[in-house]
This record gives structure tokens, sequence and C-alpha cells, in this order.
């Protein structure tokens, strides 16, 4: 492109890991496994919570939405992943980046605020187990979700169509998929506007969720030290415990992609960071909220039964 039109771009390269592709092969079966295992147990979970009565609760409400989410996340990126994976043409359309950067940033952004009403969920039903049910009705877990989802795409909407009208002195991105970050390096020049709005939502959707979430902890913690026996804390405790594993794997990789010093000698290791949150987080979701449960254990268990009855032939 000459000129004027040097800015404008139809398509973009995606970099990706072309430089080390023997490895290539093996980052496509690893992140081809860890896609099937996402989207197999996400959408058992989201299945088992509809179907089984017990789970009809507003902690499995929500559990059912954060699955949704990670099945989305992850079908944003991985599948652009794994063809750029088997291709020598690694590219992506303008249309294509734009809904993936979108996709990406709108669900990451809903779990940032989902795991903070999940953690207000465990506070009430700890601290206030009473009027659990009151606080909790079904009307304010679902004004709680469609809050979480509304922030998400809002913000994503305003970054991303900020990010994509910026303008770009090149097309190829240092990344495997189209992340805002990435793509900002390739302006020509650096935009204050750009610059607040990425920090403002930033400073919205990482400290001040974890400073919620600790505050939810702290009063929960608090409350399990007053309980007198050693079995009622650990069953208090492992109500909770799950979702604090999943959030500190989430707000852990997140908080070491994003606001960490960046360096030319460490994007290779970003790229590897950012694989691992975009493909083994969401499949370890499911996992952790199940090994401890034997609600969910139960309802999968049931529902395999269910599947294995249709399966059997009828006997004369």
């Amino acid at each position: 492109m000459q000129g004027e039109n040097l800015t404008v771009w139809s398509f973009f390269s995606l970099e990706g890991f072309s430089k080390y592709p023997k490895l290539e092969i093996v980052l496509f079966t690893f992140s081809l496994v860890m896609y099937l295992i996402t989207l197999l147990g996400n959408s058992t979970l989201i299945l088992i919570t509809v179907l089984e009565p017990r789970l009809h609760t507003p902690m499995y409400f929500f559990l059912g939405n954060l699955s949704f989410m990670d099945i989305c996340y992850t079908s944003a990126s991985i599948p652009t992943l794994l063809v750029n994976l088997l291709s020598s043409q690694k590219t992506i359309v303008f249309s294509g980046c734009a809904v993936q950067m979108y996709l990406s940033l709108a669900m990451g952004s809903t779990e940032c605020v989902l795991l903070t009403v999940m953690a207000y969920d465990r506070y009430v039903a700890i601290c206030n187990p009473l009027r659990y049910p009151i606080i909790m009705s079904r009307q304010v877990c679902v004004l709680m979700a469609t809050v979480s989802w509304a922030t998400g795409c809002l913000t994503a909407l305003l970054e991303t169509s900020f990010a994509l009208q910026t303008p770009l002195c090149g097309n190829l991105i240092d990344h495997f998929t189209c992340e805002i970050l990435a793509v900002l390096k390739l302006a020509c020049t650096s935009s204050l506007l750009m610059d607040v709005i990425v920090l403002g939502v930033s400073v919205l959707l990482l400290p001040i969720p974890v400073l919620l979430i600790c505050i939810s902890y702290i009063f929960i913690l608090i409350t399990i030290l007053r309980i007198s026996s050693a079995e009622g804390r650990s069953k208090t405790f492992s109500t909770c415990a799950a979702h604090l594993t999943v959030v500190v794997l989430y707000y852990g990789a997140a908080l070491s992609m994003y606001l960490k010093p960046s360096s030319s000698s460490s994007r290779e290791i970003d790229k590897v960071i950012s694989l691992l949150y975009g493909v083994l987080t969401p499949m370890l979701n499911p996992i952790i909220y199940s090994l401890r449960n034997k609600e969910v254990k139960d309802a999968t268990r049931k529902l395999l039964d269910k599947i294995s009855l249709y399966q059997t032939p009828e006997t004369l």
C-alpha cells in the first residue's frame, strides 16, 4: 500500500509461533485437545445445571454463565489458531480480526465481573445464610448476570472500536490472535485517548474486582474462623474453594499478561502465557468445580446413566 493508503489494511498477518515451525505441530495437538476438552467439559456443566433441579441455585446459575463464557472465549481465537498452525498463510481479514478482538475482550471482561458476583454470592451464603434465599433471589441473580454481560460487552465495544480506528503502519501482528495490545503496537502514533481508555478499562476490570473479591473473602474467612468445629470449618470452606481456585488461576494469568513490563525478549513468553490463559483456564474450570463437588458428580453420573440407557438397544 502506498501514500495515503499506507494505514488502511484489508487483512492482517499473524506471526504466531512461525519462528518455531517444528513446534507448531506440537502446539496444534495441545491446543486441539485442550479445546475439545473445554467444549465437552463446559457443555456438560451447562447441561447438568439446566437438567438437574437440585442445581437450580444461584451458584450454579452463575457457573452455567461462566461455562458458556468460556466456550465463547476459546471459540473466538482457538479455531483460527489451529488453522494457522497448519497453514503457511497465517492471515485474517479485517472484519474477522475485529470480531475476534471484540469477542475475546467481551468474554474476558464479563468473566472479571462475573467472578466478583460469584464471590458476593459465596459471601452471602456463608456470612448471612438465613437471608440468602431473599438476598439472592432469582430476579437479583438474573440482574447481576445481565450487568456482568452488559459491562463486558460495552467495554469491549468501546476498546475495539477505538483500537480499529487507530491508523496502523503495518499489518504483521506479533501474536497468534488479534489481541488488542499487539494490534496497538502497530499504531503509527501513540494516542492519548486510546491509552486512557485501555487504562481505565483495565483498572475497572482488574484491580477493582480483585479488591472486591478480597473483601468478600476476608469476611468469609472471619465467619469460618468463628465456627467451633474443625469439620464445620472444612465443610464451609469447601463451598467456596473451587471459586477461589478459579479466581487465582484467572487473575494470575491476566495480571501476568497485562500488568508486567513489556520487552522484546519476553514476547514469545507472552504468547505462551496467552495460549495457556486462552485454553488451559477455561478447560480447568469445569474440572475444578466438579472434583470436590458431590452434587455435580451425582448430576453428571445421572446424566451419563440416562445417555447410556438411551443408547442401549431394547431387548425383546
